[in-house]
């Protein structure tokens, strides 16, 4: 009991030196030293976090094939439908984690231009953690979830598709490097990895749920083959896609905007297998047609956030308004 106390103490004793020490730590650091900003790294992390718990998914049902495969007679290969079943929820797991990847993603942003704290350490880490939660993750996913009857052919295109993902980041942060220029409209230069891993994984959700009912994968790998060489090359073109980085609390929708909204939040709840390949590949195919849409219809769509000196500027003729408003029957009294 003695020894426990005296441990306790000496316990104490460190960390009330160590909290008296740290500050001086912080004065000390290296003025060189990046800018780290707590709660958008900290989605960042979250983002991260969700990506490696992916690639463990998908490896325990690997882990979990191999198991039943040794118990197979006679040296038999399982069964495709077999290995399918074994390791399906897995995979489930793995897809809901990589959609959890993409709200921390698009937390992480938000979070940062919202509080000014947009950072040269926020993108590289963004861009690290992507590369797992959106490369290695979806990647590794196909290749054994749909793409396992393709052999070595399904590993070589999930490789294509890691090594292209990893080429759009590396280009995405040398652009955001360079110096802004006037006028310039915040835009994508090729598809964004977390909506292209957004795609890959709803499509392998809606295959899982059309497998799961006693259906023949038949061609569905074959499309989802196609469908990840076709994003691999949209990760790395010159195919605008609009950021949306502008959407705020300032932006101003318009009553069909809303109604669509509330439309794909229920169906969100209803179809939870069908919406997420909706909404992914609307925003694909509209990167696709947005060239020959008018200006009308883009401004429509893309709605920005109203600029600052505009919102000032009618809240205070709104105050003026309602001033004289006020004012009206005053004198109207004076008057009688």
């Amino acid at each position: 009991m003695a020894a426990g106390i005296e441990n306790a103490a000496k316990l104490g004793c460190f960390f009330v030196g160590f909290v008296r020490f740290f500050p001086r730590m912080a004065r000390q650091r290296d003025p060189d030293e990046p800018k780290i900003y707590f709660l958008p790294n900290l989605m960042t992390a979250g983002n991260l976090a969700c990506g490696f718990f992916a690639v463990l998914m998908i490896l325990k049902g690997l882990i979990e094939v191999q198991v039943e495969a040794q118990k197979m007679p006679f040296g038999l290969p399982l069964p495709a439908k077999a290995y399918f079943e074994i390791s399906r929820q897995y995979y489930e797991y793995a897809i809901l984690l990589i959609f959890g990847s993409c709200l921390f993603d698009l937390l992480d942003g938000r979070l940062a231009r919202l509080g000014g704290h947009d950072s040269p350490f926020g993108r590289e880490f963004d861009s690290l953690a992507d590369i797992v939660s959106f490369g290695m993750a979806p990647a590794m996913l196909v290749s054994k979830a749909v793409l396992f009857p393709l052999g070595d052919i399904g590993w070589g295109i999930a490789f294509v598709y890691l090594l292209c993902g990893a080429m759009r980041l590396a280009r995405f942060n040398c652009l955001a490097a360079l110096p802004k220029k006037p006028g310039e409209v915040a835009e994508f230069r090729g598809i964004p990895i977390p909506m292209a891993a957004g795609f890959i994984a709803s499509l392998t959700f809606l295959i899982i749920q059309i497998y799961d009912n006693d259906r023949e994968l038949g061609p569905w790998k074959y499309a989802l083959a196609g469908a990840m060489l076709g994003l691999s090359w949209l990760m790395i073109s010159d195919v605008r896609y609009p950021s949306f980085k502008k959407v705020g609390w300032r932006t101003r929708g318009t009553l069909g905007a809303l109604v669509v909204a509330a439309l794909i939040l229920v169906m969100a709840v209803k179809f939870h297998y069908i919406t997420p390949v909706v909404v992914f590949s609307s925003y694909l195919i509209y990167g696709l047609i947005r060239p020959w849409l008018s200006q009308a219809w883009r401004k429509e769509i893309e709605v920005e956030a109203e600029p600052e000196h505009e919102a000032e500027t009618e809240a205070e003729t709104e105050a003026a308004t309602e001033a004289e408003a006020d004012r009206e029957p005053e004198n109207a009294a004076a008057n009688k």
